[in-house]
């Protein structure tokens, strides 16, 4: 929805300009939002959760995405190459079950979990993490999803205070760094 102020809005020509600002970052940070995972991650996911229970592909990627609170949804693509390469090395088994591959650890299997320690991959990029990289770009998300709605509906007079708001916060996310 436009706004109804004159001459395109109450911010005149730029608020293009902004809105085209606010969506690319939006955009940026969906690309990047908490979808991937580092080398090795979707590989101690799948080990850690069949150490609970058995299950089929689908269930697994439905698990991490659950588990990470939407932060972390692995792809097929990643998942199922996985367990393949899992079977291969003989820490994993397949058993077909209602015309679906459900696997389950081997003993070889449970050796490796045991032996992995750490917390789950969900939780070094779920929400709640102190150092999840995936909450940064939800957040960021957010933040751009409320700026653009204070300048769809906002008065004058709210979207200037949401601007000194935003450059506040900007200051501080960069006095962050300058911290450490």
């Amino acid at each position: 929805m436009r706004s109804s102020f004159p001459g395109g809005g109450f911010g005149g020509p730029n608020i293009d300009g902004m809105w085209q600002a606010v969506e690319e970052l939006r955009s940026r940070f969906e690309k990047r939002s908490g979808t991937r995972a580092g080398r090795g991650e979707v590989r101690s996911a799948v080990l850690g959760l069949l150490a609970e229970r058995p299950m089929h592909g689908y269930q697994i990627i439905r698990e991490i995405e659950e588990r990470s609170r939407g932060s972390w949804k692995p792809s097929a693509g990643s998942v199922y190459p996985t367990l393949q390469l899992l079977a291969d090395e003989g820490f994993i088994s397949a058993e077909e079950s209602n015309g679906r591959k459900i696997y389950s650890l081997t003993e070889a299997g449970r050796e490796e979990v045991a032996g992995a320690g750490g917390p789950a991959p969900w939780e070094s990029t779920g929400p709640t993490s102190g150092h999840g990289f995936a909450a940064l770009p939800k957040a960021g998300i957010e933040l751009a999803q409320a700026a653009a709605q204070v300048g769809r509906t906002g008065s004058p007079e709210q979207v200037q205070e949401a601007v000194r708001v935003l450059d506040d916060a900007r200051r501080r996310l960069y006095s962050i760094l300058a911290q450490g």
